[in-house]
């Protein structure tokens, strides 16, 4: 049996039993009001894109994040300025707030005085074996736990030689190098991060690294591009490391509007299993029958229903004759053509109103929905 064959198996036998039964029990690392790893929920991340000195749009973007399902939200750190600000931030946020440091030790040292929950470090370019020490010392003393993160892009010269290129190997070897360093400090409060926007190099250094420690592994395709082609990667990349059962935080990273990365990793710890809650909207593809603007439709359905904590399915579907039937798996649908739509629940036509009160209705359904 051949590589493919292996993991198509192994991916029927890991649905069987259920992901959430598989997953790898990590330690537990305290940032702030949440708990990574321990076998725990797994948390959402994203990053704010604001500048961090900029307090007040700082704070609108995390806040927002947040009301979208932002456990935890990281900010850049590349000035003493944006370091102090942490400060001001804290006080207006519920969130965790980890500070991403590079290059310049003292700035993680600022980020951990100003109040950060977690500080982000590749220990390889803050400076030093005595640079990295006084950050770990400072971590040591206020217990703030820190992200170990390794990149494929940054991947030491003798280990690319070592390995004849970059590799999965190379990349989880210079992690664990680093991981030694600050646990040889006497620091062993780390969560360990590593990136590749090669998917399947990035799948099978999480698959190594999972075998070496039980440290909480921080998951994401590193640089995976914009909304379309990051999503494609991400979904693929994230879905079969998290369907192994590895992995206790992610960041879906896109290049666009972070709320974009907050609904494309619910979406797919949702499609896993790992995540039940809110309205699942699906939508059949437009063909020649339909007489409805279904694209227009189904986006607005999916912003009508995002606040409704419901954990239900909702179809939208372009054809009044066929569409009920086709969706019968879903709890609760509408389908329209030519002026008037159609409301079902479980495949069965439950009532007829005019196309355009269609969303009104859909949305009063779910408002006084019961089984």
């Amino acid at each position: 049996m051949g590589r493919v064959e292996d993991d198509f198996h192994g991916f029927l036998h890991h649905n069987c039993e259920g992901i959430e039964q598989l997953r790898k029990m990590t330690r537990k690392v305290q940032i702030g009001n949440q708990v990574i790893g321990g076998g725990g929920p797994i948390l959402i991340q994203s990053m704010t894109n604001t500048k961090t000195e900029d307090v007040a749009a700082t704070v609108a973007q995390i806040q927002a994040l947040q009301a979208a399902g932002c456990d935890i939200i990281r900010c850049a750190v590349p000035t003493m300025e944006a370091a102090e600000a942490l400060q001001e931030i804290k006080k207006q946020i519920s969130i965790p707030l980890v500070a991403d440091i590079h290059f310049d030790y003292r700035l993680a040292i600022a980020a951990m005085e100003h109040g950060a929950d977690k500080i982000r470090i590749n220990p390889g370019n803050i400076g030093d074996k005595d640079r990295v020490k006084a950050v770990v010392d400072v971590a040591k003393e206020r217990n703030i736990p820190i992200r170990v993160g390794v990149n494929s892009g940054s991947l030491e010269k003798e280990l690319v030689e070592k390995y004849h290129g970059v590799t999965a190997e190379g990349i989880v070897e210079s992690a664990l190098d680093k991981v030694h360093l600050i646990e040889d400090m006497g620091y062993d409060n780390l969560v360990i991060s590593i990136k590749s926007s090669d998917v399947m190099m990035c799948v099978r250094a999480h698959e190594l690294i999972a075998e070496k420690t039980d440290h909480p592994l921080h998951v994401g395709i590193t640089e995976a591009g914009t909304i379309i082609s990051g999503n494609i990667k991400s979904s693929i990349g994230l879905g079969l490391i998290l369907s192994r059962g590895i992995g206790d935080t992610i960041r879906v990273s896109l290049t666009g509007d972070p709320l974009e990365e907050i609904k494309s990793a619910k979406l797919i710890l949702k499609t896993l299993g790992l995540r039940t809650g809110g309205i699942e909207v699906v939508s059949c593809p437009t063909c020649g029958r339909t007489r409805i603007n279904l694209i227009e439709l189904a986006n607005q359905v999916e912003n009508k229903v995002a606040d409704i904590p419901l954990n239900i399915k909702v179809a939208v579907m372009g054809c009044a004759v066929n569409g009920p039937g086709e969706a019968k798996e879903a709890d609760l649908g509408i389908a329209g053509g030519n002026g008037e739509g159609l409301i079902f629940k479980h495949g069965e036509i439950y009532k007829k109103v005019p196309e355009e009160e269609l969303l009104a209705q859909l949305r009063s359904e779910l408002l006084n929905w019961s089984e």
